[in-house]
């Protein structure tokens, strides 16, 4: 999965041992303050088996939707441990990830090799074209932060509360913000297949006490160290697109470089029982 130093890997040197293996890992960051909350919206324009379309991430977790090599539709949201290893095993019970809500049918694990802590998975059958809404919310408790993640798909009326976790954050609340298209799949072929997904309507509760929602308009597109130039990330009817593979060509924004910035559209619409209190 995407590694969370995304935005170091991609003033590396070019990797040619990636080259031709998989689509280029694209990404979308977010300038923002600390906050209590981040809302957004992901588009599925195209997809292929081994993609995720990661909707939110931040500076201790990321979640969104996967297609997988099955072609099986799913959520994935995951939370980083403290610790800095990635044997999952090797990390000791009070430094973990901890569970707090599992919600119906969601299946939780742990991971390693990017570093280690707690994942989930929900099924969930994305649309091609439908726009899904996720939230995470952080909350403060001790040396720890609780995270809870939230989705909204179009043909429900209610959103559905996926998972909460606890880490290990001194107290703090979320930073960090992006989204990325990643290809895990990475068997030669996937590489000739384009991902392409819309973000947008993007939004941070700030932690400042009596902050309101704050629109996120900009974004600055980056890449992993893949050298592949099958990739691209433009502003289209208020949205920040990003694509990768197939026959991409990068003609709209160059790596590490902002997107044409958006408008503020409309806040969620956020019942207060899913939002924390007030950061500090």
């Amino acid at each position: 999965m995407m590694v969370f130093l995304f935005s170091l890997l991609a003033l590396l040197p070019a990797d040619e041992s990636l080259k031709g293996k998989a689509c280029r890992s694209v990404h979308l960051a977010y300038p923002g303050q600390d906050a209590i909350a981040f809302y957004n919206e992901v588009t599925i324009q195209q997809s292929a088996p081994g993609t995720y379309f990661c909707a939110i991430g931040w500076n201790k977790g990321y979640f969104g939707i996967q297609e997988l090599g099955n072609k099986k539709h799913l959520a994935l949201f995951s939370v980083w441990d403290d610790e800095k290893q990635n044997d999952p095993k090797a990390v000791p019970d009070e430094q973990r990830v901890k569970l707090l809500h599992q919600g119906k049918e969601v299946r939780i694990g742990r991971f390693g090799g990017e570093g280690t802590g707690g994942q989930s998975f929900h099924n969930l059958d994305w649309q091609i074209g439908k726009t899904y809404g996720f939230l995470v919310t952080a909350k403060p408790n001790g040396s720890r932060t609780e995270y809870h993640g939230w989705i909204k798909d179009p043909k429900e009326p209610d959103w559905f509360h996926m998972v909460g976790f606890s880490t290990i954050t001194g107290g703090k609340t979320m930073s960090g913000f992006y989204s990325f298209v990643e290809d895990f799949k990475r068997d030669g072929a996937s590489a000739k297949l384009t991902r392409q997904a819309s973000y947008g309507n993007g939004w941070l509760l700030e932690s400042r006490i009596n902050a309101g929602w704050a629109p996120v308009t900009k974004a600055r597109f980056t890449a992993d160290a893949n050298p592949a130039l099958t990739i691209d990330a433009y502003l289209l009817n208020n949205r920040f697109v990003l694509a990768t593979g197939g026959t991409i060509s990068n003609k709209n924004t160059p790596l590490r470089q902002f997107l044409p910035e958006a408008k503020a559209e409309v806040p969620p619409t956020i019942a207060k029982e899913m939002l924390p209190g007030p950061g500090k």
